[in-house]
């Protein structure tokens, strides 16, 4: 172990929790046969972040070498690769970059960076309730008060209309509330955070770093402080976050970067030295950097916590609390904090006592449930004939989709690889054992359908946002409930319908009750064999009577808040309308009278002010608590 390795750390790569690579080079299947005549090329690297090469980022102490403006974008490389400057109190943005630009956004009609689907208007049916104190009105549309960059870059990314998380988050957040929003699959989480925030940093600017820290320059113990910090459980997902932050910060004074295990460290850390406003992570990576005096907590004023419920389950907990409660990272009163996910057991909403305050619950759809845009078909297969049974269904799909095929071993991806490249399929798979640059590779000849078939283990079931997967074959059926929603969650997001198969036999009974309740949640057909092997199953009951893991049920649609709020309102949004049990009126930078504070648990006596952002116009906001203090 080198002297810059942490237990920590080791522990985490031996887990391949956040990484961990293998002894030697894997090469796909499908490549394999052509090795002898043509060498492969090497599956490329990480995409490079268009950066500066060097000059003074944001988020340093010291101050920029050129351009004036203090901290935060005088880069000497203002105006170039994409960025642009904070200068005399005022967002500059940069010239356009039509490379990067089409790298960034693509073109209309590019199933690789597609947002919208074509079910996107069913979205306007989709029940929605906030709960909490002052909820505010939903925004419906792209519209100031967001920041007028922010809609530039809205438009270059092909969004029409806010998706339903969307349509609250925003003005949450922009109101300097704290959120739990509960969002089914391919819902828009990432836009529902990276919006408001990258708003506000484009109105109000940089802050002013630590005074302890204000002189120091550039050179190896330069250390980063980031302004917003998005926590997440797998480096697919942190990377995925880290290039929708470089869509939306495009030409912007905001340099996003992104660390993650299973990877250079050195990389990482020569992209930190070149900015880091909006930092993307995994937490053991996150924290191996802030025990080396890299990455300072100390400015962060927007916390992310993006599935937050897997990040508990693969036993996070521990690097969570050093980073948020253990470290310099301001205190719940003094930063907002954000939680998204799909699931929120009672458990976990709970556990949201020591992050949040007095934060608004969002539940969108049926939490814990499944899309009726994804139809579900179960099929009743034993282990030996489901090789066969997959090559029929896969025989029998259109040209032009992507279909992902889910397993529950990493041996079994190898070899169902190896099947389907035999039987003539360009396929190719992910999990956990691969490099992060064959990851990549595997994900990008997936995306862009070079290879339409990828077999993947639980690594890419969570959080992948992979535009055009048309179908999903769930191989091997996870013993977890939640699992299987994360699963098929993969199609029919954003609106798109899709298709899901599920092999079933005996062996996967301790699900077949809770199975079931999905399928008629969703409005799906339940084969007859299937209540017949419930009604079977007897003790099979799935998690419901404290089974699977831990117990932990998938857990209710609503707020679990006991003691309710102090007074607190209840908005509800389906099929187009809105009644507001207290909303507030309009939102934008707080400036109006302060909200009075809900509390967690029993109402909280006397309220309180939780401010938001200082500077409002009269007439602006009549929620949040108008000081300027955060800039």
């Amino acid at each position: 172990m080198s002297s810059n390795d942490t237990g920590l750390e080791s522990s985490l790569s031996s887990l391949n929790v956040n990484g961990g690579a293998p002894k030697q080079a894997y090469v796909p299947p499908h490549m394999r046969k052509s090795m002898s005549a043509t060498p492969a090329a090497p599956p490329p690297g990480p995409a490079p972040s268009a950066r500066p090469a060097a000059g003074g980022a944001g988020g340093f102490g010291g101050a920029a070498r050129t351009g004036g403006g203090g901290f935060g974008g005088g880069s000497a490389f203002a105006g170039r690769d994409g960025y642009g400057v904070w200068r005399d109190g005022k967002h500059q943005p940069g010239p356009s970059n039509q490379r990067l630009e089409k790298e960034l956004f693509g073109d209309l009609g590019d199933v690789t960076k597609q947002q919208t689907g074509i079910n996107f208007d069913a979205y306007a049916d989709i029940p929605v309730e906030a709960t909490g104190t002052d909820v505010p009105e939903p925004v419906t549309e792209f519209l100031p008060p967001i920041d007028a960059h922010l809609l530039e870059n809205i438009k270059l990314a092909h969004y029409k209309t806010p998706t339903p998380v969307q349509k609250y988050s925003v003005p949450i957040v922009n109101g300097g509330r704290d959120l739990m929003a509960c969002a089914q699959t391919g819902s828009g989480k990432t836009g529902g955070f990276l919006f408001p925030i990258l708003s506000a940093l484009f109105t109000y600017g940089p802050r002013a770093n630590p005074a302890a820290d204000a002189g120091r320059g550039y050179g190896r113990n330069r250390k980063a402080y980031p302004t917003a910090l998005v926590l997440a459980p797998t480096r697919e997902l942190v990377s995925q976050i880290h290039e929708e932050a470089r869509k939306f910060a495009y030409r912007s004074w905001v340099h996003p970067a992104v660390v993650y295990g299973g990877a250079d460290i050195g990389s990482q850390l020569r992209q930190l030295d070149m900015g880091c406003d909006l930092l993307s992570a995994t937490p053991g990576r996150l924290v191996d950097l802030m025990e080396r005096g890299r990455i300072s907590m100390a400015n962060v004023r927007y916390l992310v916590l993006d599935e937050a419920d897997r990040m508990l389950d693969m036993g996070f907990e521990p690097q969570i609390r050093r980073i948020v409660q253990q470290a310099d990272m301001p205190d719940v009163m003094d930063r907002q904090t954000l939680m998204f996910s799909a699931t929120f057991p009672r458990e976990i909403q709970m556990l949201a006592r020591d992050f949040l305050k007095d934060y608004i619950f969002l539940s969108v759809g049926r939490v814990g449930s499944t899309s009726e845009n994804i139809t579900q078909k179960i099929e009743y297969v034993e282990d030996e004939d489901k090789r066969s049974v997959l090559l029929d269904i896969l025989f029998a799909l259109p040209p032009g989709g992507l279909t992902l095929v889910f397993v529950e071993t990493k041996r079994m991806a190898d070899m169902l690889e190896g099947f389907l490249a035999q039987n003539n399929f360009q396929a190719t798979s992910i999990h956990g054992d691969r490099t992060q640059r064959e990851r990549e590779y595997a994900l990008e000849t997936f995306r862009s359908g070079r290879t339409p078939v990828m077999v993947a283990t639980a690594v890419a079931a969570r959080g992948l946002d992979i535009p055009n997967v048309t179908h999903v074959v769930n191989y091997d059926l996870p013993s977890d409930i939640d699992d299987y929603v994360h699963r098929i969650g993969r199609t029919g997001r954003a609106g798109n319908t899709g298709a899901a198969t599920a092999f079933f036999n005996r062996g996967n009974r301790n699900i077949v009750r809770e199975l079931i309740e999905l399928l008629r949640e969703a409005k799906q057909d339940v084969p007859a064999w299937l209540e017949s092997v419930s009604s079977e199953s007897g003790g099979f009951g799935g998690r419901g009577g404290g089974g699977g893991r831990g117990g932990r049920g998938r857990g209710p649609s609503r707020d679990v808040r006991s003691g309710g709020f102090g007074g607190g309102a209840s908005s509800r949004m389906g099929g187009g309308g809105f009644s507001s049990g207290g909303g507030a009126g309009g939102w934008g930078p707080a400036g109006g009278a302060a909200g009075s504070a809900g509390g967690f648990g029993p109402p909280r006596t006397g309220g309180g002010s939780y401010g938001g952002y200082g500077g409002a116009p009269a007439g602006g906001a009549s929620y949040g608590g108008g000081s300027s203090a955060w800039y």
